[in-house]
């Protein structure tokens, strides 16, 4: 399933099972054709949605992590698959999102860190560093957090970022994908695509 990639740049969309990646693919793209539901793990392979004109696509990567019926060999293939992934497609990879749930994710980082344990997120999200490749952490669920500036900086925390948040924009965007609320999301992605020299895609970060 992996292997079946169309030769595209593209954006990414990372993260564990159930933050809402698929429905921030919906809003990014506008379609309706990606299945979301309550139930973790419906993403099994990449979802690409691409404009072949521009040589670019939006991928929906399957999320890893904890899901409920999927045994634990299974789950760390699904990881091993999404790292291989973004480190074959690296040189084409003009942004990555790695999507979390503002709601939980300072308490899923903090109960998976420790001596010889790192969270995925923070794995991830240092790995993504690591390849170069521009990132963006897309904090969803904005709308269910009261202390905003504060989780936001507890985060930045987490990922050896220095708080405030706010000066981590292009890199820090709190959304609400199921409302709509996607634009520091859309601002964040066409600095990056204007840094790579692709003002023609900023069409669809509007």
């Amino acid at each position: 399933m992996f292997e079946e990639r169309p030769d595209r740049e593209e954006v990414v969309l990372a993260g564990r099972s159930n933050v809402g990646k698929s429905t921030l693919m919906r809003e990014l793209t506008g379609h309706s054709k990606f299945t979301t539901g309550q139930k973790p793990g419906v993403t099994r392979s990449p979802n690409h949605f691409d404009w072949n004109a521009e040589g670019f696509m939006f991928t929906d990567l399957p999320g890893f992590g904890f899901m409920s019926g999927v045994e634990e060999g299974r789950r760390e293939q699904i990881k091993t698959d999404v790292v291989r992934y973004i480190e074959g497609n690296a040189e084409d990879i003009l942004a990555a999102v790695l999507v979390v749930d503002g709601k939980s994710v300072i308490d899923i980082i903090d109960r998976h860190s420790g001596p010889d344990e790192i969270p995925h997120d923070v794995e991830l999200f240092h790995f993504l560093w690591e390849l170069d490749v521009p990132t963006v952490v897309a904090v969803n669920k904005m709308d269910k957090v009261d202390n905003r500036d504060e989780r936001l900086d507890d985060l930045c925390d987490r990922l050896g970022l220095h708080p405030p948040w706010k000066q981590w924009q292009n890199t820090i965007a709190p959304i609400s994908a199921k409302r709509g609320d996607i634009e520091s999301l859309n601002e964040a992605l066409q600095t990056h695509f204007h840094e790579q020299k692709r003002d023609d895609l900023l069409k669809f970060v509007t």
